[in-house]
């Protein structure tokens, strides 16, 4: 059985027992997170949501929260001596999946 559930402006296909990383939460490390916004059931019974299927919800731990490697952005005007380096750090969280209640 998977689902595939919204969360942070993205749609993410997920099975119980797998580990997923998305836009960070506001959840401390070791609590339980659900997701209510459930677009898609799969599996021997399938259920699509309009938008959302009614009544289900996933569940899952939050593992940990964290920041991925460093992107660097580099921009600059040729001839014009003026350019601008900056880097950036995208935080997420890691989330176990639980249970899938459909």
């Amino acid at each position: 059985m998977y689902a595939i559930i919204k969360t942070g402006g993205k749609q993410v296909k997920v099975e119980v027992g797998q580990a997923i990383y998305i836009e960070k939460l506001n959840v401390e490390a070791g609590e339980q997170v659900t997701f209510e916004e459930v677009v898609f059931v799969g599996g021997e019974d399938t259920k699509i949501g309009v938008p959302f299927v009614e009544g289900a919800t996933v569940v899952g731990t939050v593992e940990k929260q964290g920041r991925d490697k460093k992107v660097t952005t580099f921009r600059y005007k040729r001839r014009k001596d003026s350019h601008r380096k900056q880097g950036h750090r995208q935080p997420y969280t890691k989330v176990i999946i639980d249970a899938i209640n459909a």
